[in-house]
């Protein structure tokens, strides 16, 4: 069959080998499996994708297949790697790590899922950086993590929100640990913490305390700095040096704070609707404040992709969404989106003589 290059010897061989997952191959001799197993090695090397995987998920169940043949099959492109990746109890941590190491974030992700998962290949995974992958690793409950990894793991999800929950349903957990993201963490975790974590409530009373201590500090040292960046930019319109290319910059540098004042005052919209059309989904409202605004579409289409942009974040995604934006800022015309604006700063008006 192997032989047989033609459609119908090429189905027939897939039929095969698909028929030893199904148990067919248990009855055979250890010569007559090691014939099979070279055999299959020599496919490896010489058929379409279509049969190499096969051969990949029919080999993925076996404990006793060729060790170079399952490592081969774990490097190959992830449709293929994947059934061994995930399944094959044959590949040994050193397999694994080589895998983690050198090849893509498909396969980094499939062996995050395996059943067992020993500290040195958590540490390989953890290494990486990619958050995805992170993700994965500490969703799967299965998967030992180091007391040194999961510190450092800990102190990312000061930063990686996404870290967080399944950090804290992870049961090897150090109670310290928990203790210490207390302080960053949302109210639903921390609320999952009083809950499902057997602390005194000593320890959560004083939790409690501290972390609305911090969160008063916070919020008196962001009105602070928020002050100085409204003056900024109301000093920076005065001497005429505002301008959208400017504004730009600010942003490139990371000046958050200061690009959304800037951005404020030279839209005269309110700020708190200046945030949300900022850095929520959709682009809408930014491409007409843009067109408005007289921002150019080179300038629009650089602060939306700024302003959704983060680690890890899809790429083709955020381009298709900045191509539909970039389409609505094309067909609205500059007058219909001053008409737009001035009812959205008409009801900030409104909205402020309500708070007054």
């Amino acid at each position: 069959m192997a032989r047989d290059k033609s459609p119908d010897g090429r189905k027939a061989l897939v039929e095969a080998i698909g028929a030893l997952s199904d148990g067919e191959g248990s009855t055979l001799s250890d010569r007559e499996r090691g014939l099979m197993f070279d055999i299959l090695g020599h496919l490896v090397h010489e058929t379409e994708m279509s049969v190499r995987r096969t051969v990949s998920a029919c080999l993925a169940e076996l404990p006793d297949a060729p060790r170079d043949l399952i490592r081969l099959l774990a490097n190959d492109d992830i449709e293929i790697a994947y059934p061994v990746l995930t399944n094959s109890g044959v590949l040994q941590d050193e397999d694994l790590i080589e895998v983690v190491r050198h090849r893509t974030q498909e396969h980094q992700l499939a062996i995050t899922i395996r059943s067992s998962i020993n500290e040195s290949v958590s540490d390989a995974l953890v290494e990486t950086g990619n958050e995805n992958v992170i993700r994965s690793l500490l969703k799967n409950t299965d998967a030992k993590i180091s007391r040194s990894t999961m510190e450092h793991l800990v102190e990312q999800s000061k930063r990686i929100d996404s870290f967080q929950e399944p950090i804290l349903h992870r049961r090897e957990l150090d109670p310290e640990l928990v203790t210490k993201m207390f302080a960053w963490v949302s109210s639903a975790l921390r609320q999952y913490i009083v809950d499902d974590w057997d602390l005194d409530s000593g320890t959560v009373d004083s939790l409690l305390e501290r972390a609305t201590a911090r969160e008063v500090q916070a919020a008196a040292y962001d009105a602070r700095e928020l002050s100085k960046t409204q003056q900024l930019a109301e000093n920076l319109e005065a001497i005429g040096k505002m301008t959208p290319e400017m504004m730009l910059g600010v942003l490139r540098e990371g000046k958050v704070a200061l690009f959304i004042a800037l951005f404020t005052n030279f839209t005269g919209l309110d700020e708190t609707f200046v945030r949300r059309m900022l850095f929520e989904h959709g682009g809408n409202a930014l491409a007409i404040t843009c067109k408005a605004a007289g921002i150019g579409k080179a300038i629009f289409a650089s602060i939306f992709a700024l302003t959704r942009s983060k680690k890890g974040a899809d790429e083709e995604a955020l381009r298709k969404e900045t191509r539909a934006c970039i389409a609505i800022y094309n067909k609205t015309s500059r007058d219909k989106a001053m008409e737009t604006v001035r009812r959205w700063q008409a009801n900030n008006a409104a909205m402020s003589a309500l708070k007054r």
